[in-house]
């Protein structure tokens, strides 16, 4: 989930790598978004923590709708959505702030921290979204793919709502079916290389984030174990009566 380092940002196009599902195709051009850290900016150019988002709405379209933009959505613009969107956008800031605070968290991104410095919440965004892709509880290979379609069908049907950045977002977000790309170590490659290539301040090449990442694969899982019942819970009395 998006960490509370960032003031503003979104996902963006990256390589197919399963190329028996349906949606997806070659790659477009990829749409580029800054994000302020503190008091340096990166740009990414991968897709990075929607997943998490999407599934905690449990398939409310108001509320799905809401937690997708909600990056997009600056100061008062949020008064100009509908109410159920705008309690929604809200959800997702909430829960940016608990997974900041998380303790989970917090130990996940020391573990990338004596390489990656603060970029190391960037790739725990990553992360956090691979393990719930690939978790039994809430997904296998089908439902994951059915989940996916699904969240992009809510979208387009409130097409005419969401920021107009957003809107070109979602094209490749479908067309490239970034909610399904995680479940993958490659889609986790390919996400951290558009990071490094796009990172001003960051000197390191993918190997070592990605290196961190494969070294500690496990105790990374423990974090995500520890960390996601929690998110569940909190969002389950954030959202009452959605479940």
């Amino acid at each position: 989930m998006k960490n509370a380092f960032f003031k503003s940002g979104h996902l963006v196009p990256f390589a197919n790598t399963i190329t028996n599902y349906p949606i997806f195709g070659k790659p477009k051009a990829p749409v580029y978004q800054v994000f302020t850290v503190h008091s340096f900016s990166i740009t990414v150019q991968q897709p990075m923590n929607y997943l998490a988002h999407a599934y905690l709405s449990f398939h409310d379209p108001a509320t799905t709708v809401g937690q997708m933009i909600a990056d997009f959505v600056k100061g008062k613009q949020v008064l100009t959505f509908p109410a159920d969107i705008q309690n929604g956008i809200r959800a997702h800031r909430e829960l940016d702030e608990f997974t900041d605070k998380h303790e989970a968290t917090r130990r996940a991104k020391d573990i990338f921290k004596p390489t990656c410095g603060l970029y190391g919440a960037v790739f725990m965004d990553v992360v956090y979204d691979h393990y719930l892709a690939n978790d039994p509880r809430y997904f296998n290979l089908l439902t994951l793919g059915t989940f996916a379609e699904s969240t992009y069908q809510v979208l387009q049907a409130h097409h005419y709502l969401l920021p107009p950045f957003f809107q070109q977002v979602f094209t490749h977000m479908r067309h490239h079916n970034w909610l399904y790309q995680y479940h993958h170590k490659d889609g986790i490659y390919q996400s951290f290389s558009g990071i490094v290539r796009r990172a001003k301040y960051f000197d390191q090449p993918v190997e070592v984030p990605f290196g961190v990442f494969e070294d500690n694969y496990n105790i990374l899982e423990e974090c995500y174990q520890a960390f996601f019942p929690d998110a569940l819970a909190f969002m389950k009395e954030r959202l009452p009566g959605l479940q």
